[in-house]
C-alpha cells in the first residue's frame, strides 16, 4: 500500500486526479509485497502515533515524478520499541505472518483517517497474474475513417462499452478517463495491463465508408499478449446512434461469454486442486455457454453446488443452480427423487434476496412462472414480462431478458411482439448457446399466427443450430401436423419420444 498526503482535483464524474494521486500510486510501486510505504508528507503527520517500526528508504526517484520523494516503510509485525536504527537502504526480506500485513494496514488507516486530511492510497497494482478477476481496460477504439469528424463515433463506442462491461458481475473496469489517456499511443497491451493491474485489454477500430460502418474488436490477455477473441460487425447506418447502441450491446454480450470462458480456463490452470467459490462459479457459467447437453448440465449443477458448499451466500452460484434446475425440470433430466421446480424456485428467490439485481435469477423466475401458467393467464404473463424487464435493467446486454419477455407476450397472445423480442435477443447475441431455442420459440409464435410454413422453417433452423431436445422435436411435429405433413410429423414425434420416453399429454400438462 502506498500513502501520500496532497491536493486532489475531482472530476465531474467523481474520478480523482492530480499529482497527489500519482505519487500515492508510485509510492505503492516501490513497496515490498505486504509492506506499507508513506511519503514524507504523510509520515510527518503520523510519525508520533505509529506503534510500528519504520525504515527510512531515503529520497527515492519515483516513475514520472520529477523530484525525488522521501519514503518511509512500516516494518510490519515489528513493534516500535524493537525497531533498528534508521538506514537508507531497503529493508532486508523477512518472513511475515499472513495476518500481520492486514493488521498493520488497519492500524495505519485508522490513524491516518483520524487526521481529517485527504489521503491517497494505491494498492493491489501488480502484474496481471495477481490482478483481480474479470479486470479489464477498454482502450480507445481507433477511427480508421478518412474523416477525423468520425472520432466521436469511435469514442462513443469506447465510452458506452466501458459502461456496459462494468455491469458484468464481479468485474473491475478501468474508468474511461484513465483509458482515454492511451488514445493515439502505440503501446503494448502487456505493458498497459501491467501498469493498470488488469488481466484483459479490449481494443478495436471503427471505419465508416458511405452508408456502412465496420467495427472490429479483439480481446487480449494482458499477461501473455495472446488474442483470446476477435470479431467484426458490419452494418448499414440509417440511424448512427441506434447502430452504436446495437454494436455496444452485441459486443458486451459476446464479451461476457468470452471473459467468463477465459476466467474458467485460467481457474483450471491456476487452481486445479483447490478452487474457491468464485472459481467454481465461473466454471459453471462457462458450461452454460456451451451447447445444451445432459452431461454439461449435470456438470454445471455440480460446480454450482460445490461453490455453494464453500459460500452459501453466493448469489451468482444460487442463480446458476436455479437456472440449471429449471432447465432440467422441463427437459425431464433428473435421476434423483428431487422436486427440481421447488428447488429452482427456492434458489432463485434466495439469490434475489441476496442481490435484487441478479439478472439470471430474474430470468429463471420468468421461466418458472411459465411452466405453471394456464392458457391466457394474464397475471402470470405480466409477471413474466416484469421479471424480464428487471433482468434487462440489471444487465442491458443480457439477451435472455428479451426471451423472457417474448414468452410472456406469447402467453398473452401478442405473438408479433414476441417475435420482435426474440429477434432482438438474436441480434444482441447471434452466437448464444440458447439461439436454437429462440428460433423454436419463434416457430411457436408463427404456429399461433397460423403461419405454418414459417413455423416449420424456424423449427428446422432450431434443430440445425443444435436444439435437438424433446420439446423442440415435439413442437416441430405440431408444426408439420398443422401443415398436413403427417409423415414428417410422425418422424419428429418419434425423435422426441426417443429423447424423452416419458413424453405424453399428461407429462406436458404436469410440466409446462
Amino acid at each position: 500500500i502506498g500513502i501520500h498526503l496532497g491536493d486532489v482535483v475531482e472530476e465531474s464524474d467523481g474520478d480523482l486526479m492530480g499529482d497527489g494521486v500519482n505519487i500515492a500510486a508510485r509510492v505503492e510501486g516501490v513497496c515490498e509485497p505486504g509492506a506499507i510505504c508513506l511519503s514524507e508528507d504523510a509520515y510527518r503527520q503520523v510519525k508520533g502515533r505509529l506503534d510500528l517500526a519504520v525504515t527510512d528508504l531515503g529520497p527515492t526517484q519515483l516513475k514520472n515524478i520529477a523530484e525525488p520523494i522521501r519514503v518511509y516503510s512500516l516494518r510490519v509485525g515489528v513493534p516500535a520499541q524493537a525497531k533498528p536504527a534508521m538506514s537508507t537502504g531497503p529493508p532486508a526480506p523477512k518472513k511475515r505472518s499472513a495476518s500481520a500485513p492486514l493488521a498493520a494496514a488497519l492500524v495505519a488507516l485508522l490513524v491516518l483517517i483520524g487526521t481529517g486530511a485527504w489521503w491517497f492510497l494505491a494498492g493491489g497494482r501488480s502484474a496481471p497474474p495477481g490482478a483481480p478477476r474479470l479486470s479489464m481496460v477498454v482502450l480507445p477504439f481507433t477511427n480508421l475513417s478518412n474523416d477525423p469528424a468520425q472520432d466521436y463515433f469511435a469514442d462513443g463506442v469506447t465510452e458506452n462499452l466501458t459502461t456496459e462491461l462494468s455491469r458484468i458481475r464481479n468485474s473491475f473496469v478501468i474508468a474511461r478517463n484513465t483509458a482515454f489517456t492511451f488514445k493515439g499511443k502505440n503501446l503494448d497491451a502487456k505493458a498497459i495491463g501491467k501498469e493498470l493491474g488488469v488481466r484483459y485489454a479490449l481494443e478495436g477500430s471503427v471505419q465508416r465508408d458511405g452508408a456502412r460502418v465496420r467495427v472490429n474488436a479483439q480481446l487480449i490477455d494482458a499477461e501473455s499478449g495472446a488474442h483470446l477473441w476477435a470479431d467484426r460487425f458490419e452494418e448499414d447506418v440509417p440511424d448512427l446512434f441506434k447502430l452504436q447502441d446495437e454494436v455496444v450491446a452485441r459486443l458486451a454480450r459476446t464479451l461476457q461469454v468470452e471473459l467468463v470462458n477465459a476466467e474458467a480456463h485460467r481457474s483450471l490452470h491456476d487452481h486445479p486442486r483447490n478452487p474457491d467459490a468464485l472459481d467454481l462459479t465461473m466454471r459453471g457459467l462457462a458450461l452454460l455457454n456451451q451447447p445444451l447437453t445432459k452431461a454439461t448440465s449435470y456438470e454445471a449443477r455440480d460446480l454450482f453446488e460445490q461453490a455453494l458448499n464453500l459460500d452459501p451466500a453466493n448469489a451468482d452460484a444460487l442463480a446458476g443452480a436455479a437456472y440449471v434446475d429449471s432447465r432440467d425440470y422441463v427437459l425431464g433430466w433428473s435421476d434423483h427423487n428431487v422436486d427440481l421446480y421447488a428447488r429452482a424456485t427456492q434458489r432463485a428467490n434466495q439469490a434475489l434476496l441476496l442481490d435484487p439485481d441478479q439478472a439470471t435469477a430474474h430470468f429463471t423466475k420468468a421461466r418458472l412462472i411459465l411452466f405453471k401458467a394456464k392458457p391466457n393467464d394474464a397475471a402470470s404473463a405480466n409477471e413474466m414480462i416484469a421479471e424480464g424487464e428487471a433482468s434487462l435493467r440489471a444487465d442491458p446486454s443480457f439477451a435472455g431478458a428479451y426471451w423472457a419477455m417474448a414468452l410472456g407476450e406469447a402467453l398473452l397472445g401478442h405473438n408479433e411482439q414476441s417475435i420482435s423480442h426474440l429477434e432482438q435477443a438474436i441480434r444482441i447475441s447471434p452466437r448464444d448457446s440458447n439461439i436454437g431455442q429462440w428460433h423454436m420459440d419463434m416457430g411457436n409464435d408463427f404456429f399461433a399466427l397460423r403461419q405454418y410454413d414459417a413455423a416449420i422453417q424456424e423449427g428446422l433452423k432450431a434443430i440445425d443450430l443444435g436444439y435437438r431436445q424433446p420439446l423442440g422435436y415435439a413442437a416441430l411435429a405440431a408444426f408439420y401436423s398443422a401443415a398436413d405433413r403427417v409423415p414428417e410429423a410422425r418422424g419428429a414425434l418419434a425423435e422426441a419420444m426417443k429423447l424423452n420416453p416419458k413424453l405424453s399429454v399428461a407429462w406436458f400438462h404436469a410440466h409446462i
